[in-house]
């Protein structure tokens, strides 16, 4: 089975995981990124500051991304 690791840009748990996590297909890498970013994303956004992004990626076993989930503040006026 493939292996990935995941990477968050920004906060607590900012960096690369060092231990992989082996996932049978593009799927279910999938699913299992979106469950952890969901159980993130409120304290995520609760310490988010203005014009700052906050990202977590799935890289393959190369180290490059394969899916990216972005949370993006904007100031618009």
């Amino acid at each position: 089975m493939p292996l990935y690791f995941f990477r968050i840009s920004h906060g607590r748990y900012a960096g690369a995981s060092d231990h992989g996590t082996e996932f049978a297909s593009r799927d279910e890498a999938w699913h299992e990124m979106t469950r952890i970013c969901a159980d993130l994303l409120r304290s995520v956004s609760r310490n988010l500051k203005p014009d700052a992004e906050w990202r977590m990626e799935l890289l393959d076993e190369a180290r490059k991304p394969v899916f990216r989930i972005r949370l993006v503040a904007e100031s618009v006026g």
